[in-house]
């Protein structure tokens, strides 16, 4: 079981949005007739989400630290993806998943529910908009307010959640070259992208995906909009801070990143967009 479908399981009647506190964190539970989901305060991630009738889409891990960074859901990397290109002290995939965001708006109608986060940290204005109801729709975006131009990396990290990661596999990269950050060498794919073992591979260009899991009988399309880069990641056997060996196995990871390690630059006032769709297909 998802450890934040405990907020569904009560009899009693629960409002379309209510905060709860849970593993020392604040959480906004979201409480529809088209879908259930649930956001943290820090980061505004997107920890929860499920469709009517479905299972869940996103893994979580059952157990968070009390500081730092949660570890499932759709984090927010920003300013930097990864590692800081210089600092080597900072945190890994940027200060906007660690700190607390404001809600700025939450509305519903028939079809679902709308959210917009917000985060102004420095000469930096983000903004996260989410539409939740049959699909996802995550956008991202992040106005430059200085006077000088600055430099930026962004991405939605989704991990997605899967019956088995040994009967997974991703359409939409067949015929692509890309590059092997765990074997640093570049790579083609050809066919679908089946993970064995640990798997880090990033893809230039890429626009819808299919993820098919047979375990489960469930076909995800997930669009990245063709931002600039896809990465596909899973663990393998490598253990994580906080996570069992057998959570690993529930799943895979698909970003949408824009910057990488080229950055990107933006002039004052200037504006970079990123998103993240997925809907069901069967």
């Amino acid at each position: 079981m998802h450890p934040l479908q405990r907020f569904f399981k009560s009899q009693r009647q629960r409002p379309t949005f209510e905060w709860e506190r849970f593993q020392h964190r604040d959480v906004l539970v979201i409480d529809h007739p088209r879908c259930q989901a649930v956001f943290s305060r820090q980061g505004a991630q997107l920890l929860h989400f499920q469709p009517a009738g479905q299972k869940p889409w996103l893994w979580c891990s059952a157990t968070w630290p009390q500081t730092g960074a949660i570890r499932g859901g759709v984090p927010v990397c920003w300013p930097w993806h990864g590692r800081h290109p210089s600092e080597g002290m900072w945190p890994a995939h940027g200060w906007g998943r660690l700190v607390d965001w404001k809600l700025q708006d939450s509305q519903e109608d028939e079809a679902g529910v709308s959210l917009h986060w917000r985060l102004s940290l420095c000469d930096w204005q983000v903004d996260l908009h989410a539409r939740l109801g049959d699909a996802m729709e995550l956008r991202l975006s992040t106005e430059h307010q200085d006077i000088e131009p600055c430099q930026l990396s962004h991405a939605l990290l989704a991990y997605w959640r899967i019956g088995d990661i040994s009967e997974v596999s991703l359409a939409g990269f067949d015929g692509l070259d890309g590059y092997d950050k765990l074997s640093r060498q570049p790579c083609r794919q050809d066919g679908d992208l089946h993970v064995s073992g640990a798997c880090q591979r990033v893809f230039s260009g890429v626009g819808a995906l299919q993820l098919e899991d047979r375990a489960w009988a469930r076909r995800l399309a997930i669009d990245t909009d063709h931002n600039d880069e896809t990465c596909v990641w899973h663990p393998g056997a490598r253990p994580l801070l906080g996570v069992k060996n057998n959570e690993s196995q529930g799943f895979v990871c698909v970003e949408t990143v824009s910057g990488g390690d080229e950055y990107l630059t933006l002039a004052p006032g200037e504006k970079a967009h990123l998103s993240l769709q997925a809907r069901l297909l069967s």
